[in-house]
């Protein structure tokens, strides 16, 4: 966002009622928290492609070890 953005955004506030800016601060905690959510899965998805990975060659081997899998 750049200053002639956040400007505009600035001069609408005030003309806003008590409501309109308690549902604008609500709308924006909202986002800032959708995008803490989204981070943080790109970090972990970022993470996992470092993890090592098993390769099948085929869906029936896969279904297989998941059915003769032991902890």
């Amino acid at each position: 966002m750049n200053q002639i953005e956040i400007a505009q955004l600035e001069e609408m506030l005030p003309k806003l009622s008590k409501k309109g800016v308690g549902e604008v601060r609500d709308f924006v905690g909202f986002l800032l928290e959708k995008e803490k959510k989204h981070n943080a899965f790109v970090k972990r998805a970022l993470k996992s492609r470092k993890e090592p990975s098993i390769e099948f060659s085929s869906v029936s081997s896969l279904m297989k070890s998941i059915r003769e899998f032991e902890e």
